[in-house]
């Protein structure tokens, strides 16, 4: 029998992680069927290992045997490979390139907020909460008033925003800030992009995302 990862689509996956949510909207966008593993990330598999053996992370993508590591790059490479159906970027190069360097921003400066949850609290954590609101409030402007990034379309960007949106919602609680009431274009958006059965399915519950950081925060000595 062929090896599970030479049987078409794998994900290697973690519940929790909002990169792997982001490749299970995009494959779902398109319309993909795969098989999804969900990985023990603190007991990680071989087959993670042996298929992104540089940075040992989730999400890869196993396509014919051959794996693609980090989530833009896999979200590319779905859009490249499989070019019917749903278009996942732009067809001309320059809304390419601006849907590129505002993903680029997004994981540059919105992945604090998993950062945040873990090391801070007190005057230093509404610090850093009132710059991480400045950074949503950027890309509030870059919304506008289109109900999606791309303009009427769903794409790439909201892409790599959406599966920010439970972890947001949790810190949000730990933060003592709210995403409807600092940033309500982005809430706009974002339930507009729930409505989506793609975006709706591959979100974690951000009910047990807090429940999860708060844990971590007790053992970091950060809650009581």
């Amino acid at each position: 029998m062929p090896a599970i990862e030479d049987s078409g689509v794998v994900v290697l996956g973690w519940w929790v992680s909002m990169f792997t949510t982001r490749v299970r909207i995009a494959l779902a966008e398109k319309g993909i069927s795969y098989e999804y593993i969900e990985e023990d990330i603190p007991n990680k598999s071989p087959l993670l290992l042996k298929h992104n053996p540089i940075y040992k992370k989730v999400p890869v993508l196993i396509h014919k045997g051959k794996p693609i590591c980090e989530s833009l790059i896999i979200v590319q490479y779905i859009h490249e490979t499989w070019k019917e159906g749903y278009p996942l970027l732009p067809s001309d190069p320059y809304l390419k390139s601006q849907a590129a360097f505002w993903a680029d921003y997004i994981d540059k400066h919105i992945y604090q907020v998993v950062k945040l949850t873990w090391d801070s609290k007190g005057e230093e954590m509404q610090k850093r909460v009132e710059e991480f609101l400045g950074y949503l409030k950027v890309l509030e402007r870059e919304l506008g008033e289109k109900p999606y990034f791309n303009g009427e379309s769903f794409g790439f960007v909201d892409m790599a925003l959406i599966c920010y949106y439970s972890h947001i919602i949790a810190f949000g609680k730990i933060g003592n800030f709210s995403v409807e009431k600092d940033t309500p274009k982005l809430f706009a958006w974002a339930t507009q992009c729930l409505k989506r059965e793609s975006v709706s399915k591959a979100l974690a519950d951000p009910n047990k995302i807090y429940e999860l950081l708060i844990e971590i925060r007790k053992k970091n000595g950060l809650e009581d």
